[in-house]
């Protein structure tokens, strides 16, 4: 016979039991602890395009030999006396990927479920969760398909576009859920969206750019994509200096509009430091890019360049939201 507490909360409807108590467990965590998973979520985003860099510019992207396990049989590495140090790159990376599971996971249950806000923001909060799935699988492939540079690149693209919804889910939970105010004129909102799409080019081409390198992420076949490095590292260079360009007119833009309205105003003046700070970002990956370039492609140069194409990716998505308001 079910117990005088047990049936009454099923007759008013709540769930009894251990997922009640998991439900109110989530609500005395979420105001803590949303924030904190949001921004972990994204610093594990970055973290990981560096580590899987570290995979490919160390040729280990057979470091473990099949998937999910590291070796048949054995999901961490084996270790003898001949091993070299590529299963230990790749078995560190993947574990990382089962941290970057866990945080996303927080994300999905603390502002997925969060009956407070928004549908659309509860559904960006389980993006992060089902890309990571997404990407253990096209890890999966890349390694049962021996380092297909087609396959390797869109591993790094995925991440690029987890990323962006990282940084944009870290966007919508400082902002409320009401209607979207745009803060700037709309000359500054059509070059701004001009500026995302060049921000996907450039990181687009410099996939390419990496697959047609020595770094392609494998030691016995490089070059991997067979196109002129040179080439296409220089159009590659071109769309920067188009990206530079929109931002420095975007920069002048808002710059003007802070002075009409006053330097005490929110939405131009904010926005301007973002830009600014995008500004920052953007020169310094450039010329992590060009000194890559002339001084042979060093492995540590490189990856530093892969991190700063994370926080780049970032960037943008932060200056594009101060680019509005929404109020709760």
């Amino acid at each position: 016979m079910p117990s005088p507490d047990s049936t009454s909360q099923r007759e008013d409807g709540r769930p009894p039991g251990s997922p009640r108590r998991v439900v109110a467990l989530l609500d005395r965590l979420r105001p803590g602890w949303t924030q904190r998973a949001v921004v972990a979520n994204l610093v594990a985003q970055i973290g990981i395009v560096v580590t899987g860099g570290a995979v490919r510019l160390t040729g280990s992207g057979l470091g473990c030999s099949t998937w999910p396990y590291c070796e048949p049989g054995r999901f961490t590495p084996e270790f003898h006396g001949e091993m070299t140090i590529h299963p230990i790159i790749e078995f560190g990376n993947r574990t990382l990927t089962g941290v970057l599971l866990v945080v996303a996971l927080a994300v999905a249950l603390l502002a997925g479920l969060d009956r407070t806000r928004s549908l659309s923001y509860r559904r960006l909060a389980w993006a992060p969760l089902v890309g990571v799935l997404v990407q253990a699988v096209v890890g999966g492939i890349t390694v049962l398909i021996d380092l297909h540079p087609a396959i390797v690149g869109s591993h790094f693209l995925i991440s690029a576009g987890l990323i962006a919804v990282s940084a944009w889910l870290l966007v919508r939970r400082r902002e409320g859920d009401g209607p979207v105010v745009p803060v700037v004129d709309e000359r500054v909102r059509t070059l701004a969206r001009g500026l995302a799409v060049l921000g996907a080019v450039v990181v687009a081409l410099g996939v390419v750019v990496t697959g047609a390198g020595p770094h392609s992420g494998d030691e016995e076949v490089g070059y991997r994509f067979a196109v002129d490095p040179y080439a296409v590292a220089r159009v590659h260079a071109l769309s920067v200096w188009a990206f530079v360009a929109t931002l420095a007119v975007i920069l002048v833009l808002l710059a003007r509009a802070r002075r009409v309205a006053g330097a005490g105003s929110g939405g131009p003046a904010r926005a301007l430091r973002s830009g600014l700070v995008l500004m920052v970002v953007t020169l310094a990956q450039g010329l992590v890019g060009y000194v890559q370039l002339f001084t042979g492609l060093p492995i540590a140069l490189v990856n530093l360049h892969m991190l700063g194409a994370g926080v780049l990716i970032a960037a943008i998505a932060s200056f594009l939201g101060t680019l509005r308001r929404r109020a709760a």
